[in-house]
């Protein structure tokens, strides 16, 4: 590809070019465009959307056959599936240039211009037509769906000042001033949430779809355009807010359906990818636990699962993303007051950012009368249960438990300064050494730090499986006993009144 000072600049210097001759631009399609680069990628094993996690054998392999099928498609699946981003990355298939005629609404394609400008350009012009280029992102047109979107955005509509300035007729292209799909040709056209939108507006891109033509203002427009559909929904919205036209369901080459992350691990690359975890860290370190994270990612999995949670509306990747974020922040803060060096998160940080939390789902009637936070509660206190049970499977805990029963009791305060948390945590004997297992992967000395949440997790742990109990006073306190009815020879037993009877 030449330099951009030494692109051709008029049609006759185009066609003299190599890169861009007629033989190769003319016919050309966008969606043969794509699938030639996307077969190159493929050929040369190269990743074909860098930044997807999870997607790898599911979602991607059908995007992949879609374009090379030159379908237009659709991505059903709920909020937070990374379906608007997939699309976005479409635009690394297209070309790093792309030579269109000049002044042209529609970025006319200069051997074979659609619109009557374009025409009337070379006409006059000729081989000293003007050429310009587009890069890959201003070929990426994307309209989100809402209820109050006009045939005129979509299309066009007539343009009484075009038409007064060159006396011409209002049923002359000319007078036409060109929507979004238009703006859109020879690129990427992509619309989300597409039952949003009007019944009469999806008619209008199934005519573009299937005949090339439109009516604007009663006036008949023939616009064979070149472009590539696509576009997003959320299959529960159908019948909540809207749905898709028949006919022009019918047209979309390919229904992909998105998900969530399949696994924890994939969860936790997402959110590690996505989230402002690295900052700047001035006279600080940062040392996020793995267990931390994975008790993050898996309140969201553990939320898409629970019943007072509404799964028709889902659990949207973006609360671990924003959760984690809390979290760094709350342990931040902590050592900020407590004058500490490394920021290390504990389980307590997770609860502290129930605000990050309690916006990310949608209560069903249950939930409802629960409230968001103690729900919040819940979610985290089941996922520290998983976790744990990951890291300290076959772990003796029973003289911890036993410390606890015979009246033990320790509150871990949220702000305490790491050093005095190890402090009180080395009175209950084999907690530390335990604890130890959580941290035995991670980089560098087990500082008092990475012990405080590490011990705060083995604690927490054994609260959420109710080993002990934790108390608002008293803190981490022994787990009370079920009460058992007392025998009385003047009362029988249910058998015996059943026998009786």
């Amino acid at each position: 590809m030449p330099s951009l000072q030494n692109l051709p600049k008029t049609l006759g210097e185009l066609r003299r070019s190599g890169d861009f001759s007629e033989e190769r631009i003319r016919n050309r399609s966008v969606k043969d465009e794509m699938r030639q680069n996307l077969i190159c990628r493929l050929e040369k094993g190269e990743a074909i959307f860098p930044g997807i996690v999870g997607y790898e054998d599911t979602v991607i392999p059908q995007i992949v056959n879609a374009v090379l099928s030159r379908h237009n498609f659709i991505l059903l699946g709920l909020r937070g599936q990374a379906k608007s981003r997939i699309l976005r990355q479409l635009t690394s298939l297209l070309d790093p240039l792309l030579p269109c005629l000049a002044g042209t609404e529609i970025h006319d394609n200069p051997y074979n211009p659609l619109s009557r400008a374009g025409r009337m350009l070379v006409d006059e012009c000729g081989d000293n037509a003007p050429i310009a280029y587009r890069t890959p992102d201003e070929r990426y047109v994307e309209k989100l769906a809402t209820p109050d979107v006009t045939i005129a955005d979509m299309i066009g509509d007539v343009d009484p000042i075009k038409a007064a300035r060159g006396q011409r007729d209002l049923s002359d292209e000319l007078t036409i001033h060109f929507g979004l799909l238009p703006r859109a040709n020879r690129g990427i056209f992509a619309i989300n949430e597409l039952p949003d939108l009007m019944g009469k507006i999806q008619v209008g891109l199934f005519n573009i779809m299937q005949e090339g033509d439109v009516q604007i203002k009663g006036y008949p427009l023939r616009l064979p355009l070149d472009v590539m559909l696509v576009f997003t929904a959320n299959p529960e919205d159908y019948t909540a807010r809207g749905k898709i036209i028949t006919p022009l369901k019918d047209r979309i080459g390919s229904e992909i359906r998105t998900h969530y992350p399949l696994a924890v691990e994939h969860g936790i690359a997402i959110t590690k990818q996505e989230s402002w975890g690295s900052r700047p860290s001035g006279s600080r370190e940062f040392s996020i636990p793995g267990f931390i994270r994975e008790i993050i990612e898996t309140v969201a999995f553990v939320a898409r699962e629970d019943k007072k949670i509404d799964k028709r509306s889902g659990v949207s990747q973006r609360l671990p993303i924003s959760c984690i974020e809390n979290v760094i922040s709350n342990a931040e803060h902590r050592a900020l007051t407590a004058g500490e060096k490394l920021v290390v998160p504990r389980v307590s940080d997770v609860y502290a950012a129930l605000p990050s939390i309690t916006g990310k789902f949608e209560l069903e009637y249950e939930g409802e009368l629960r409230g968001g936070d103690a729900v919040a509660r819940d979610l985290i206190r089941g996922a520290v249960a998983k976790v744990y049970d990951r890291y300290f499977h076959g772990a003796n805990v029973a003289p911890i438990v036993q410390w606890f029963e015979l009246g033990g009791s320790l509150k871990v305060g949220e702000g305490e300064a790491a050093a005095e948390v190890v402090e009180e945590l080395q009175t209950i004997q084999g907690l530390l050494e335990t604890a130890e297992a959580a941290v035995k992967d991670m980089e560098g000395d087990k500082t008092p730090e990475l012990l405080a949440s590490a011990g705060e997790f083995l604690l927490d742990g054994l609260y959420a499986h109710h080993r002990i109990n934790r108390d608002e006073e008293l803190g981490y306190v022994a787990e009370p006993k079920k009460r058992e009815m007392p025998d009385h020879p003047d009362l029988p037993s249910r058998r015996a009144r059943r026998q009786y009877n």
